[in-house]
Order: structure tokens, then sequence, then C-alpha cells
């Protein structure tokens, strides 16, 4: 198997979940906006897994459409928190087992809670597949019901 047909966790968590979705694969890139033309998508459809830590040992998924930035106030008012912190890189891999720029929920090595932007529900997103130039696109509200995710509006 060459590396361009290597299958990575999240495309085999998608799949054991029958979900139905189509993996991209393309070179590096450099910004969400060269991610999401690889991709053939628009910006807004290129779906981030951004990593919180809610507290010592303890995180959560938020996922933001590529056009849009998660909002502090509004998280710590959802999950009911006075402090939230971002951990840095070797943290997030420790929590998810994805580096930076691959992380999504699927797969990871923690089964962490997911929050989605209501931003995100009624469309097909794209997601990191778990390594750098793949891409996992599905059903948005397939892939929400499978992960359990909290929508709420967490985007500013």
């Amino acid at each position: 198997m060459s590396a361009t047909d290597a299958t990575t966790p999240p495309i085999e968590a998608v799949t054991a979940l029958g979900l139905d979705h189509e993996v991209t694969r393309h070179g590096r890139v450099n910004s969400l906006e060269e991610a999401a033309a690889a991709r053939g998508i628009e910006p807004r459809d290129l779906v981030k897994t951004i990593v919180v830590r809610r507290a010592e040992d303890d995180y959560v998924f938020v996922l933001v459409p590529g056009d849009r930035e998660f909002s502090w106030p509004k998280l710590r008012a959802l999950l009911g928190v006075s402090r939230l912190s971002m951990p840095d890189a070797a943290t997030a891999r420790e929590v998810t087992g994805y580096e930076r720029g691959t992380i999504t929920p699927f797969g990871s090595t923690h089964a962490w809670p997911v929050i989605a932007d209501a931003a995100v529900v009624g469309r097909r997103i794209s997601m990191g597949g778990g390594a750098h130039g793949v891409g996992i696109t599905v059903d948005a509200d397939a892939a929400l019901a499978a992960l359990g995710a909290q929508v709420a509006d967490v985007t500013e």
C-alpha cells in the first residue's frame, strides 16, 4: 500500500460507523483557503476541529466552519466555566493522537465531548483526515449524530 492509499484512524472510524464519505488526498497546504481549494469546496465547508482544555486532563472538540472563529465567551457560557485554554501542540497531539492541522474527533485516542457550531448543521463538510493533506467529506448532520455532538452558537 502506498502512502497515498494508506488509511488513517479517522478514515477507519467513519467507515466503521457506516458514514457515507469521500476521502480527498492533496499535498501539504499553508492555509485553510488552500486546503478548501484542494478539496474543491468553499472555505466555510472546511470545518476546523479545535481542541480546548476545560480542566486538567479534560478537553472538548469544537467544530467551527472555516470562515468563522469560535467565541471564547460563548464557549465559556455554554460549558459553565470561567476559564478555558488551548493546549500546546505536544499536548494536543497527546490527547487526540493527531498533529495540529489534522485533528478530528473521528478515531481520536480519547472520545472527548464534541461541540459543533450551529452553522455546521445541514451542510456537506470536510474535516481533517488524521494526516496532512488528507480530508474526509461527510454529511454534517450524520457526522454530528455519530459523534453525539452538542450543537450551539459558539462562533462570531
